[in-house]
This record gives C-alpha cells, structure tokens and sequence, in this order.
C-alpha cells in the first residue's frame, strides 16, 4: 500500500476533523487484503484562515511538506475533504506546468469527500458572517484570499476547470480522480438566517454539482452578420470521466452525518473501492458501478425531516444542475450589464419556463459570473413522486418537459458608434443538451461588436470641419 495523505479543509484548526476515518480505514483495508500500517498515513495541517495566504502559497508550502516524507515508491494517494480537494488539484496543475520547481512524487490517486471544485455559494456571503457559521469552522473566521477562491464564478476556480475539462484524461497518465459527496444537509447544522445551509442539492456547504468533476464548457458564439439581433450558436466540450458517487444520508461536516468524522461505512468502503483500482478498465468499471448506485439513489429521492408534533417536512432530492454565465464581447470585454435569460419552446419565451425550475440566482462581487442553480428534474420533465407513506397519495404530480430551451441575451448598450445587439440562440440548439444532472456548465456567451463606419473616416475636405457628434453610419462588415 502506498503512503496515503489526508488533506483537511478550510479553516481547520485541529486534527480532530479527520475523526476516525483514518483508522477505520486502517483497520476495513486490512480486511480487504490492501495492508495499511500507521506509518503510512500522514494528517495535513495547514493554514487556510490567515488573510496573507493565498491557494498559491498553500500549493507551495504542500510541495514543500512532501520533500520530508520518506517515501518507498515516490508515490503517494490522497485522501481530501472540501477546499483539500481543490488545493491538491492545483498542486496538480503547477506540478505538471512548473515541473522544475515542483517535486516530482506522483500522485497515485486522489479521493475527494465534499470537495468544493467549483466552490460554494455561502462563500459569497462574506467573511463576516461566515465565521459565525460554528459548526462549519468552529467560529474561525476564514481567510479572505481563500474565500475569494471558493466563491462561485471566480476566475480562479473556473480557469482551474476549464483547465481540467479541455486538458487530457488523468487515467491515461496512472492517476485517478474521484469524488465522493453526502446527497443532504444536516439539518441539526441549519443556520435560519444562512438558508444555504439547509440547501436541498447540496450537502449544507457545498453543491453537488460543484463537487461534481465531469462537467461542461459551453460557449454561443454569434455569426455577427445580423445588425438588430445575433444568433447564437453552441458549441460544447465535456471534460473527462470522474469516478463520482453520492453517499446517501452523509453531509458535508459533523460527527453524527458528515462525509469524513462520521467514518460512516459507506463512506469508508466507498474509499476502499477507489483505492484498489489499479487499471483504466478498473476505472471505467467502477465510474459505470457509481453512476448506476446514483441512479439507485435518485429514484428514491424524497426525505422526510422530522419536526417535532408536526407533520414532517418534505424534501424531494431532485437533481440538481450549476450554470455558471459569464457574458462577453469578441474582444474580451465582459458584459457586466447584459441580461440572460432562459427560455422554454418554439416561441422561445422564458414566460414558459417550468415552475420551479430556478432553485438560486448569484453573482459573482468581482467577475460578475452569474450562477444559476436549476432543478434538472423540472426540466428534464419528471414523474410523479409518490408519497412513501402512502403510495396512493402524491407528493408532486407528474411535470412536462417545456423543451427546446434557449437562451436571449440583451446588453445594456443597443446603440451607438460601437454596441452590441440583441441575441438569442440558435432554434436548433436545444439548450438543455449542455446540463448535465448534479453537474456544472461552463457558459460563456461571446456578443460581437458592433462597429459603424462613423468612428474612423477619411475625407478629402480640407476646410475645417466640426466632427464632434459624428453620424454613426452603416456598420463595418
């Protein structure tokens, strides 16, 4: 068995968060053949809520932690919770894009509980408030550089992605990806005033579809021939195959449901499997075994929370999908103002939207990416959800799916010497091709600039001649 790291999250502040995971793990691979000894187990401790640090310093400073481990094999396998997923990811990264500066000790496998790939929406709340959320950091107030990171929509965290999506399969090199996370909140964790802490669609931290690695990069592109409005066209890239498992009833933190100090068995025998792959088919095989437990666990969706003399609370675990919008002209210019929308149908009109369908709505303070957290199974169009109780009674009647959807787009500046148009996709493009269930999309809509012929002329006047409210004139083609 290789030398296995566990790497905390963001704003621990002791080793207590790992709980027993690490000796149950010990203790359950022994049995399964793979012997793992306490010397081969290393607990991370690192500082993540000191405002200096940034995910680059942590990524050096674990670079630098590594050159003390006596290793048998240069290799190692990681084992993560939350921000610990994505801080190994960009040692990763800067591992493969600096290799002189970076150690050269391969990463066998990384195993991701709760991880926050594409951050987590309390992270835009601020500082401030976060640091009241005590169950999460124990009243650690987390630090800013990090917490810039983990906010939805960053330039750093999607640059990181959209590395991944476009990069090359990590099996092809020998290394394997997973990610585990809990399918609920513990709602004994809700925050009354933080209402993303009892989120359905996530864990009460971090989405499930943020977790989620197998996501998508689109990008409407406009033809630029239409001066009134643009046509926009998909194009759309899939990253590669994440080994990706929902562990039912586990939440992100807490000794009693979280994904990590609770040592659940399903948590720990899910880590077992991962670890004993060994092989690109092993992978895919188990890549294809964790989809069809998630389909398992999808159709038996709804849970009933218990609220004292009263009727329990009622929650279908529909799921869930991240689009992530960032808007933008040719040039690069970004879009801050433009409105987007979705729309539903031939008319495409987003009055026909499905109700429902628009579980949050977030902008990024810094990029202006907006995120749209959307329920896939109103989209998708779903069936009746009975109520397990009593199977006669329904809990939600069947929806229709309002397919095609689409999207329009209307910029702030619709005249002028240089402007932009309204836009809408294509017909033929059917825009839920581009969610995936508990996944994200990328979206990135590229407006073209409308340039007229006013702003640059020749004249052969050589009389003075006023041109300080020039006529715009047709547009350049």
């Amino acid at each position: 068995m290789t030398t296995l790291v566990f790497v905390h999250g963001w704003s621990v502040t002791n080793t207590s968060t790992y709980g027993q995971l690490p000796r149950q793990l010990q203790q359950q691979a022994a049995a399964a053949g793979m012997p793992l000894t306490l010397a081969d187990v290393w607990l991370s401790e690192y500082v993540s809520f000191d405002d200096a640090v940034t995910m680059a310093d942590l990524v050096r400073a674990f670079d630098h932690a590594l050159r003390d481990l006596h290793l048998r094999d240069a290799s190692i396998a990681c084992i993560t919770h939350s921000t610990g997923g994505p801080v190994l990811r960009e040692w990763l990264r800067a591992q493969r894009d600096k290799p002189g500066s970076h150690s050269t000790i391969k990463l066998s496998h990384l195993v991701m509980l709760a991880p926050a790939n594409y951050g987590s929406a309390l992270a835009q709340l601020g500082k401030g408030t976060l640091g009241k959320l005590k169950s999460w950091w124990n009243g650690v107030e987390p630090g800013q550089r990090i917490l810039d990171w983990l906010a939805l929509g960053s330039d750093a965290s999607l640059s990181l992605n959209l590395d991944y999506i476009h990069g090359a399969d990590p099996t092809s090199a020998g290394q394997y990806l997973f990610v585990l996370t809990g399918d609920r909140p513990d709602r004994a964790f809700y925050d009354h005033l933080n209402s993303y802490t009892g989120e359905d669609g996530s864990d009460g931290v971090v989405r499930i579809a943020a977790a989620n690695l197998n996501a998508r990069h689109a990008v409407l592109v406009s033809d630029g021939k239409a001066a009134t409005l643009d046509t926009l066209a998909l194009n759309l890239q899939r990253g590669p195959r994440c080994a990706f498992k929902l562990i039912a009833g586990a939440s992100h933190s807490g000794d009693a449901h979280g994904i990590m100090a609770s040592a659940a068995p399903a948590t720990v025998d899910a880590i077992l499997r991962c670890l004993q792959v060994r092989s690109a088919a092993a992978y895919a095989a188990l890549c294809t075994t964790f989809d069809q437990e998630n389909d398992a666990r999808d159709a038996d969706k709804v849970e009933l929370e218990p609220a004292g003399p009263f009727a329990p609370r009622v929650h279908i675990h529909d799921p869930r999908s991240l689009l992530i919008v960032r808007l933008s002209d040719e040039a690069g210019e970004p879009l801050p103002d433009g409105g987007f929308l979705l729309t539903a149908g031939a008319q495409a009109s987003p009055d026909l939207m499905p109700d429902g369908f628009l579980v949050d709505r977030q902008t990024n303070a810094k990029t202006r990416a907006t995120s749209l957290f959307l329920n896939h199974s109103l989209l998708a169009g779903d069936g009746r959800v009975a109520d397990p109780r009593n199977s006669r009674k329904t809990l939600r009647a069947a929806v229709a799916s309002h397919r095609p959807y689409g999207a329009s787009v209307q910029p702030a500046d619709l005249a002028g010497l240089v402007h932009h148009a309204l836009a809408q996709s294509a017909p033929a493009d059917d825009l839920f091709n581009m969610l995936g269930a508990h996944q994200t999309t990328v979206l990135d809509v590229v407006l073209p600039r409308h340039v007229h012929e006013g702003v640059f002329r020749l004249t052969q006047d050589l009389a003075p001649h006023d041109f300080h409210a020039p006529v715009p004139g047709p547009l350049i083609s």
